[in-house]
């Protein structure tokens, strides 16, 4: 192992950068020759590379977004593509690739380490539904950031003694809605993973809190729900409370990583440099138990994550 890849895939997480930072010196203590990959696969099959060292990452573990930018690319899902891929490896003497991002870039790596580029995964996605870890990169910050926007919110609604209808992003997952929704006081939180009756658990709990003296109302609505909108008009309907929908969107991608997320991605951009240095690929590292580990490609992608049941019913139960 002489030189070494780095790239991010598909949507931006915050602490991305911190991952590259460590991944790159980690690399360039040990001796090896780094090569940072431009808006991931797609750069890999356009040879869009250039050469990374100690200075080039020395300002970007504070900032959100991804120094090596991302990008979707389609070919490199067909056999041609990712051939092409395999072929500028070997032209452009990279001998294994850190792969930084969520469960389509595991696709990717694996698919590379089929062909005989070892690649090492590192999960780095807002959303949290990587199955093999419990934690991925970038949750914490989007957490916070649904918290500080969603607390903003509550200070118009209580101004208007309005229902807040807050939509989060989690893609199919409800663990950013869980989560934030806890950490905001919700009144109720609706994610695909939990059967919700909207009359009697979001409706009812409101007219029941209202007569009990409170005000003004916050729901978090899971992304894979949707039809926010639709939502607050049928809670201002029922309940005679004026209500509005507020989708968050990608304002919770961005912004400086928090301590949690520095500190994870560190370790795991860290830990996939030592396994490739040793000769191994094909492999994801993971956090389980507050200890870095890692578990093949393939095993990994089989994984499924249970949703939190039990932190649901305790956000239910104290939300009234």
């Amino acid at each position: 192992m002489k030189t070494i890849g780095v790239l991010t895939s598909g949507g931006d997480a915050p602490g991305m950068n911190a991952a590259v930072r460590a991944a790159v010196r980690t690399a360039t203590g040990k001796g090896l020759n780094v090569l940072g990959i431009r808006r991931g696969y797609m750069g890999l099959i356009e040879k869009d590379v250039f050469p990374i060292d100690l200075r080039d990452v020395s300002d970007i573990i504070h900032r959100g977004g991804t120094y090596l930018y991302t990008a979707r690319c389609p070919e490199f899902r067909t056999e041609e593509g990712l051939q092409k891929a395999v072929a500028n490896c070997k032209e452009l003497g990279i001998d294994g690739i850190v792969c930084i991002g969520g469960d389509g870039t595991f696709r990717g790596a694996r698919d590379l380490s089929e062909r005989g580029i070892p690649c090492i995964g590192v999960p780095a996605t807002i959303d949290n539904d990587i199955a093999c870890t419990d934690y991925t990169i970038g949750f914490d910050t989007a957490l916070n950031t649904c918290m500080e926007m969603v607390d903003r919110l509550r200070d118009t609604s209580q101004s208007h003694e309005r229902c807040s209808v807050v939509e989060v992003m989690g893609r199919g997952a409800g663990y950013l809605a869980l989560h934030s929704g806890i950490a905001v006081g919700a009144t109720s939180i609706i994610v695909e993973e939990e059967k919700c009756d909207i009359k009697n658990d979001v409706i009812d709990r409101i007219k029941l809190m209202k007569e009990s003296g409170k005000q003004h109302f916050i729901v978090i609505v899971s992304e894979a729900i949707g039809n926010v909108d639709r939502l607050a008009a049928q809670i201002e309907a029922e309940t005679g409370i004026e209500s509005r929908a507020t989708i968050l969107g990608h304002v919770q991608r961005g912004g400086t990583p928090t301590v949690r997320d520095r500190v994870a991605a560190s370790e795991m951009g860290y830990h996939a440099v030592e396994l490739l240095s040793k000769g191994i690929g094909n492999r994801v590292v993971a956090e389980r138990k507050n200890e870095i580990v890692d578990f093949d490609i393939f095993e990994a992608l089989q994984m499924k994550k249970p949703f939190q049941n039990e932190l649901y019913k305790i956000a239910h139960k104290i939300s009234t």
